[in-house]
């Protein structure tokens, strides 16, 4: 029977010292329990920049979306996007931000590659001021 591997597991690394005392001004001023939290949280967000380059893997997350809603037939086009990838869109909603613009925020669940293509769509909708695609490391579980 294959060992399991455990849970926490140790290594040593080596760092310049002005790094290191950059490292402890950032776990002091973020508040992080140890260095070893500052550093699992800094793998974790390499590790899902490098998901997402790859592009495949499930990944859930939200495309928020400032926009002009007086531009002629922008709600309606990015409703249209949004039908079309019904499968990578879980829910939406949205809010006035002032006279002009609304803050649309959209949560996501795909292949990173997808997703970045959904947003991507959006953000080429001619009134659309503002798109950002923010990915989580992990997905939500199915829905049905």
């Amino acid at each position: 029977m294959p060992r399991s591997r455990p849970k926490l597991a140790r290594f040593s690394v080596s760092l310049p010292a002005d790094l290191l005392d950059e490292l402890d001004d950032m776990v002091a001023r973020r508040k992080f329990p140890s260095r070893s939290h500052a550093i699992a949280e800094m793998a974790r967000e390499q590790l899902l920049d490098h998901a997402q380059e790859l592009g495949t893997k499930s990944m859930a997350g939200t495309i928020s979306l400032v926009y002009d809603y007086r531009k002629r037939n922008l709600q309606r086009r990015l409703a249209d996007i949004q039908h079309l990838h019904y499968l990578l869109v879980v829910a939406s909603m949205n809010v006035h931000l002032d006279h002009h613009y609304y803050l649309e925020v959209l949560l996501v669940q795909g292949p990173a590659r997808a997703l970045r293509a959904l947003a991507d769509t959006l953000a080429g909708c001619k009134g659309v001021k503002h798109a950002r695609l923010q990915l989580t490391a992990t997905a939500m579980p199915p829905l049905l």
